[in-house]
């Protein structure tokens, strides 16, 4: 998988993790986020009556490379930073937490103000687990040409309406890219080893049905689930 579709792991059963782990396409723990991952071939082939009804059908957006700037300025850190992802199937809105990841917190707010994030999917849906997105190749295999390192404190959890940052097997703990999951299973029982950069604080009801939109066997979504814009919000 690409370098930065980091696959977040599985969440329940023994098996399942270690399935998930397989799918990672490289990263060792079991469905952990990983940076590669199969293109996306969402949707093309699905029959109209296995479509959801609250997305608005949209076609994948073309595939774009973003060779990016790596943040040249820290944040305030007496502001609160959120994300309001527009997509087709509804909004959420992400909290950043700079105290967990600053560096990558930074990062993420410099590529939304330049519209990295606009018109790309979520590449990656797995039922109970996560949805995967932040690739302009729409592939998975895709990043900002720079990355950051924000290491998760030991006890870091991720649980419902986490976000945090996909990465390889081989990059050291806490190395982000682009490509970010946000955890839809209760607790996917992932090592402390993924930047954690916030948790969703409104939309997760939005979240939860995209959640539903993968196959379980494949990881990839059912129809597209496109990210129109993010917007930058601070308080």
């Amino acid at each position: 998988m690409p370098d930065h579709l980091r696959r977040p792991l599985t969440i329940a059963a023994t098996a399942v993790v270690a399935a998930l782990l397989a799918g990672c396409g490289g990263a060792e723990e079991s469905g952990a986020p990983d940076a590669e991952t199969a293109p996306t071939t969402v949707g093309e082939t699905q029959p109209a009556d296995s479509l959801s009804t609250f997305c608005d059908p949209v076609a994948v957006p073309e595939s774009r490379t973003v060779d990016a700037d790596a943040p040249s300025d820290d944040l305030d850190p007496d502001t609160t930073y959120t994300l309001t992802f527009e997509t087709n199937c509804g909004s959420f809105t992400v909290t950043l937490d700079q105290g967990m990841a600053p560096t990558t917190s930074a990062s993420l707010v410099e590529l939304a103000r330049d519209g990295y994030f606009d018109d790309t999917v979520f590449h990656r849906i797995v039922p109970g687990f996560v949805i995967q997105g932040g690739d302009p190749t729409q592939t998975g295999a895709g990043g900002p040409g720079y990355s950051t390192v924000d290491v998760p404190p030991g006890d870091a959890r991720y649980v419902k309406g986490v976000v945090a940052m996909a990465k390889t097997s081989a990059e050291p703990p806490g190395t982000s890219g682009s490509q970010f999951f946000v955890v839809t299973g209760a607790d996917i029982g992932l090592p402390p080893e993924y930047a954690v950069v916030g948790e969703v604080t409104a939309g997760l009801d939005t979240v939860e049905l995209i959640g539903e939109l993968g196959d379980p066997s494949t990881e990839l979504p059912l129809e597209p689930v496109v990210v129109a814009t993010v917007t930058v919000g601070e308080t």
